[in-house]
């Protein structure tokens, strides 16, 4: 069929787009509410709500500070929270995260008994309780010091465990270890946590976008970088072997991380797995938007509710991002 002719003019799409009502009813992709996951940084003490200066309008929140929050946004209709802990000591081997009366434990038992309907996801890594900021435990290979994959793997399922005991519905393995979904998946299930789920970080890249993040969690490395580990930005059939991978091992969902720049990684996994997808709109891509509308460069709700429906446009199911409690509010 011949669409140029006089007989299909130009201006037959621009029809669909002349009333506000019909603009709606023709939308291929929405952003709800119900997309949202919102991220919380929480700590140790009482009273505390510090703010995070690379990250406006984010905080590091003592349990009671983050038990005000989390009813707040479930009250805005945000039904999952993810949990990332600043423990209030850290060693080499970030033995805090094994506590079961650590700051992720406690805040997982606090929320579950005051807001049992909120779905709680807690990050599964050792960046935040490591003194020298890796992901794991440390050894010496070929003359320096790197993560030691297969060391780490037995702690990362401990501490899965001990946030499952304490009632987390989800874990979300983030640090890359080979093999971590096989590992984390058996030592649920041996511990009788058969049905507790695994969001994988499948596809984690070693971005620059993170920065406000390390900040946020108090987390920068103290030597090198994370790049060993991490994803080389370059790649993407590289993605496909990873969350191809961590799906046989038993992961139950898949993100990636970073969103926005990674885009054409999302619509891949998509397309290739048609598993629930998750991508992470990082603290990097939160704080570029909120630099540029603090100076009115830009228009921040529409920059943000554009940003947001490109990644869901994507393929992504569910996006976990700090502009979440603003987002409810303007999709009220």
């Amino acid at each position: 069929m011949d669409l140029s002719g006089p007989s299909f003019p130009s201006l037959r799409l621009r029809r669909l787009r002349q009333h506000p009502v019909l603009r709606d009813l023709v939308r291929e992709t929405t952003l709800d509410v119900g997309d949202l996951i919102q991220p919380f940084f929480v700590r140790p003490g009482s009273g505390v709500r510090r703010e995070i200066g690379s990250m406006p309008g984010q905080f590091q929140l003592s349990v009671d500070q983050l038990l005000r929050e989390a009813e707040a946004v479930r009250d805005l209709g945000i039904r999952a929270c993810i949990l990332f802990g600043i423990p209030d000591s850290k060693d080499p081997e970030g033995s805090s995260a094994l506590n079961e009366q650590g700051i992720v434990a406690q805040a997982v038992r606090a929320l579950k008994r005051n807001l049992p309907d909120l779905l709680v996801i807690t990050d599964e890594c050792f960046c935040e309780y490591t003194s020298h900021g890796h992901c794991g435990l440390l050894s010496e290979r070929t003359g320096r010091l790197d993560v030691d994959n297969d060391r780490t793997l037995e702690i990362l399922a401990r501490q899965c465990v001990v946030h499952a005991q304490a009632g987390a519905d989800v874990v979300a393995p983030s640090g890359m270890m080979d093999g971590m979904v096989r590992a984390i998946r058996a030592g649920l299930d041996a511990a009788g946590f058969e049905h507790v789920p695994i969001l994988s970080y499948a596809a984690k890249y070693a971005s620059a976008f993170y920065g406000p993040f390390r900040e946020a969690a108090e987390s920068p490395p103290q030597f090198g970088d994370r790049r060993s580990y991490q994803m080389d930005p370059a790649n993407s059939d590289e993605a496909l072997r990873e969350v191809a991978l961590d799906l046989q091992e038993g992961a139950d969902m898949v993100m990636v991380k970073p969103a926005l720049a990674y885009l054409d990684i999302v619509r891949r996994v998509k397309d290739r797995f048609q598993v629930p997808v998750a991508a992470y709109n990082v603290s990097g891509e939160y704080a570029l938007v909120k630099a540029a509308a603090e100076r009115g460069w830009i228009e921040e709700r529409r920059i943000v509710l554009e940003v947001l429906t490109a990644i869901r446009r994507a393929g992504a199911d569910m996006i976990l991002t700090y502009h979440a409690r603003e987002v409810a509010h303007w999709l009220r």
